[in-house]
């Protein structure tokens, strides 16, 4: 059977993990956890939390985890889902991304509801760190190679998770299944080793969380950050699934 390799680039804080645990529920589905972020901070050394003690437990190379974990689906299953982020693609080779098995989603958040989110974990973020430049160049680049990558709201997402997944994956051509629905609470032994340190609020879920807007003001010093942040997620979110739509797009026409 063909195997279909879900290529997720997310921004952080954009329940990305809640859909590799998503897609960790269909019985004919494996997962990884951001196989690229040792090589992100080896070569960045980026202020993450416990940064150093990743370094020891990570894959670092990545060309290596491209080759080995991306492009190297375990047996027995036919979709093969990786969690990456979109700026922990640096200093390689994108050409794995033109591979026909693999069909690329971008994960998106409104900045405004994302950003003061992110300084829980990351006190000074960048623009770097928020991913959304990263995101529209990658969008940009896989389009004008021809292919369809995908676009998903993580709003839209929690509005309407079985909508909204099941455009997804009528787009990218593999069946949905209502299993994506549900976990259990608790960690998963996909989890990189970081869990501990972002997925506090994730391990206490069952399920999608309904949607909430955040209530208190903006903060003021993100601002600039917030600046330079919209006119990258207003492109991509022109380009987002929204929960019923139909595009004719099938997947053997996804890339």
């Amino acid at each position: 059977m063909p195997v279909t390799i879900v290529n997720l680039l997310s921004g952080p804080r954009n329940v990305s993990t809640a859909l590799m645990y998503s897609f960790a529920q269909r019985a004919d589905a494996a997962v990884v956890d951001e196989p690229l972020y040792g090589h992100y901070l080896r070569l960045t050394h980026a202020p993450q939390p416990h940064w150093e003690e990743m370094l020891t437990l990570l894959e670092t190379d990545g060309e290596r985890a491209v080759r080995d974990t991306i492009l190297n689906p375990p047996p027995g299953k036919t979709v093969w889902f990786i969690k990456n982020m979109a700026h922990h693609l640096i200093d390689l080779d994108a050409g794995w991304l033109s591979d026909p098995r693999v069909a690329t989603v971008f994960l998106i958040r409104d900045p405004v509801q994302m950003l003061p989110s992110l300084v829980n974990q990351l006190p000074e973020p960048t623009e770097r760190d928020a991913a959304y430049a990263d995101q529209a160049r990658w969008h940009r680049q896989i389009e004008a190679d021809g292919l369809h990558p995908q676009v998903i709201d993580s709003r839209d997402l929690l509005l309407d998770p079985s909508g909204v997944l099941a455009e997804l994956c009528r787009r990218i051509g593999i069946p949905f299944d209502p299993a994506m629905l549900q976990w259990e609470a608790g960690p998963r032994p996909e989890d990189g080793p970081w869990a501990k340190y972002w997925y506090h609020n994730l391990h206490r879920s069952t399920g999608f969380v309904p949607f909430s807007e955040k209530k208190d003001p903006f903060p003021d010093r993100l601002r600039p950050l917030l600046d330079a942040c919209l006119p990258h997620y207003e492109y991509l979110t022109a380009h987002a699934i929204r929960p019923g739509s139909i595009s004719g797009q099938t997947g053997s026409d996804r890339r």
